[in-house]
Order: structure tokens, then C-alpha cells, then sequence
């Protein structure tokens, strides 16, 4: 009789074992497949490969690398003859979902923005792409004796969603700045050194309705592509970036 209990204690434990460790294994295998897809720096510093103006097939001239920085050169223009705009983009491969950051500064009374899901076609970016908006909050308004809303302002999705007042906080002209953007079909969210500033769910009745009401409502396309390439824009402004990079969800 106590031979036969310690029999069924030993495969009673054995089971018990061989079940545990079945699970470990789903665990790990669970932790593979969700584990995150690495950064991608798409700008490093020392290389503009995969760059290119918006509609053309080169990189405008006053896009120059400068101390490591992609610097935007207004003292380096020269349009004649050269088909496309000034607006670059990343045109070595779209994106659809993603964690985009980079780091940024302007000068005194500076906007630009960075965009996404850009397609290319005969529109301006900012006709069917959200834009992170970079400006000079502090000087803008006076160096250029023009009133801004807040959808115009740093960390906006332009002239859709604005930032928490009570987390923004953006440095001064000349300093730099460091954005993130997260996108899903389930919330985007804007960030800004370090603090989310803003979120929103794409495409949702509330997303539609600021479009249908506001400054897109005569563009169609808006926010209608859900994969693209990450642009940023030429508002005739000096521009430094460093560190873009990427991260697949």
C-alpha cells in the first residue's frame, strides 16, 4: 500500500512539473512575439540618406548637415530650375503605426512641424497630413505682429487638437527641444520634454467632427491616409533636428 501512494505521489508531482514548465515555455514565447521592434534612427547625424524633398527626387540645397544636426539653411536657397518643394520626407519607407521622437530648436519668432502619413500627390502636406506643430511660442506673436490660436502653437496637432496648458512646457528660441509621437489607430498621444502634452483617438466622431467644422473641412483628404512617409515642413525658418528616430508598433 505505501508502495503503490509513493507511486502515484511521484506521478502526481512529475504531472505537476511537465505542466509548469509548458507554461514557462508559453510565457517566453508570448514575451517574443510582443517584445517592441528596436528604434530606427532615420537621421543619426551623419548622413541624409533616404531624405528627399517632398514631389522631387533630391534634397532641396538649404537642407544641410551642420555639427551634426540636420540644419535647414535659409541663406542657402537656390530655386531655379529645380522642380518640387522645400518640404522633405523620410522616402525610404512609409509607416503606419509608430513612436516617432527627435529632438529640435528654432530662432526667435521660428515654426515648422513635423508631419506624417504623407502621400505625395498635387496638394501641399499639411492638406492631407497631422502635424506636430514647432513655432516660437514666446516671441512669435510680436516679431511677427500677428495673433496666434492655440491650434497654431508648439505641441498642437494643428488646427486640431491643442495642448494641456498645465503640462507644456516648451523651452525658449534657441534651446533644445525634445518631441515623441506615438500612433495608433487607438490613441495618439504628443509629447514634449518629457510630459505628454495631448492625446486623441484618430478618426473617431469627435476627430471627424473637428475636421467638418474647422480649417480641414475644405480638405477631403485630411487624416484620410493611415500609413506614409514622416515629413518635415519649410515655413521659411531656420530649422536644427538631431536624433530622428522611429519605432514600429
Amino acid at each position: 500500500m505505501k508502495n503503490l501512494m509513493f507511486l502515484l505521489l511521484v506521478v502526481f508531482t512529475s504531472c505537476k512539473t511537465e505542466k509548469k514548465e509548458d507554461n514557462s515555455e508559453s510565457v517566453a514565447k508570448e514575451t517574443i512575439a510582443t517584445k517592441p521592434t528596436e528604434w530606427m534612427f532615420l537621421f543619426d547625424g551623419t548622413t541624409t540618406e533616404g531624405w528627399r524633398a517632398y514631389n522631387a527626387e533630391d534634397l532641396p540645397p538649404q537642407w544641410v548637415i551642420e555639427d551634426g544636426t540636420l540644419t535647414f539653411d535659409t541663406e542657402k536657397r537656390k530655386e531655379v530650375n529645380r522642380k518640387g518643394g522645400n518640404d522633405i520626407i523620410y522616402a525610404a519607407e512609409k509607416f503606419d503605426n509608430f513612436e516617432l521622437a527627435w529632438e529640435w530648436k528654432i530662432p526667435e519668432g521660428g515654426n515648422s512641424g513635423m508631419l506624417y502619413h504623407i502621400r505625395e500627390g498635387d496638394w501641399s502636406i499639411p492638406e492631407v497630413s497631422p502635424e506636430y506643430q514647432m513655432l516660437d511660442d514666446f516671441k512669435w506673436e510680436a516679431i511677427n505682429n500677428a495673433k496666434l490660436e492655440e491650434w497654431q502653437k508648439t505641441g498642437a496637432d494643428y488646427a486640431m487638437y491643442v495642448p494641456d496648458k498645465e503640462q507644456k512646457n516648451a523651452k525658449p528660441a534657441g534651446e533644445w527641444n525634445t518631441s515623441r509621437v506615438i500612433f495608433t489607430p487607438e490613441n495618439v498621444e504628443h509629447w514634449l520634454n518629457g510630459k505628454k502634452i495631448l492625446s486623441f483617438v484618430p478618426w473617431s466622431d469627435d476627430w471627424e467632427k473637428r475636421k467638418s467644422e474647422g480649417k480641414w473641412k475644405d480638405s477631403p483628404k485630411y487624416g484620410t491616409f493611415k500609413s506614409g512617409y514622416i515629413g518635415f515642413q519649410d515655413h521659411d525658418s531656420p530649422l536644427w533636428l538631431k536624433n530622428i528616430k522611429i519605432k514600429k508598433l
